[in-house]
């Protein structure tokens, strides 16, 4: 499948997802983002380097900046299972905006063209780390990185650029 791009419209899809109460629900992403500007950032892993220590702080750290400039919705998405996304949320104190949202099975990883195979070191199916602008569902911007090295256009930085 041919990865997300600019113009298309966001698939729907339901992904896991821990209220504050600790109550999990299966959410589906246009509830979320039908109607809004809202960003969309895929990481690799939970709990894994490059993930916990650059990526997703950078959006956490941004949060405010990012809904001062009209984002609606900050959402996190991982091939995890929603117990381990909500362990992680957890560790990120701090956070008061991005949800954690569990895609367990790559589903909407792979409807979104986004899949990446890390079988050969024991991950299995991942997802490309990404950083989409959506407005009321449609893709504005789409920064989807080559393979799961550096952040270099998935970061906050660049999705600041546009807004």
């Amino acid at each position: 499948m041919a990865p997300i791009v600019v113009g298309d419209s966001l698939p729907d899809g339901d992904l896991a997802w821990f209220d504050e109460s600790d109550q999990l629900w299966m959410i589906p992403i246009h509830s979320l983002a039908a109607g809004k500007k809202v960003v969309i950032f895929g990481v690799l892993g939970a709990f894994t380097p490059i993930c916990s220590m650059n990526h997703v702080p950078g959006f956490i750290e941004s949060a405010e900046e990012l809904k001062s400039k009209g984002v609606d919705e900050i959402l996190l998405i991982s091939v995890n299972d929603p117990f381990v996304m909500k362990t992680w949320a957890k560790s990120y104190p701090e956070n008061r905006h991005v949800k954690f949202l569990a895609d367990g099975s790559s589903y909407y990883t792979h409807d979104l063209g986004l899949e990446l195979d890390f079988s050969e070191v024991g991950l299995g199916i991942r997802s490309r780390r990404f950083a989409l602008l959506v407005d009321n569902l449609v893709v504005t911007v789409a920064n989807i990185e080559e393979g799961g090295g550096e952040v270099t256009i998935s970061g906050v930085e660049e999705i600041l650029k546009f807004l």
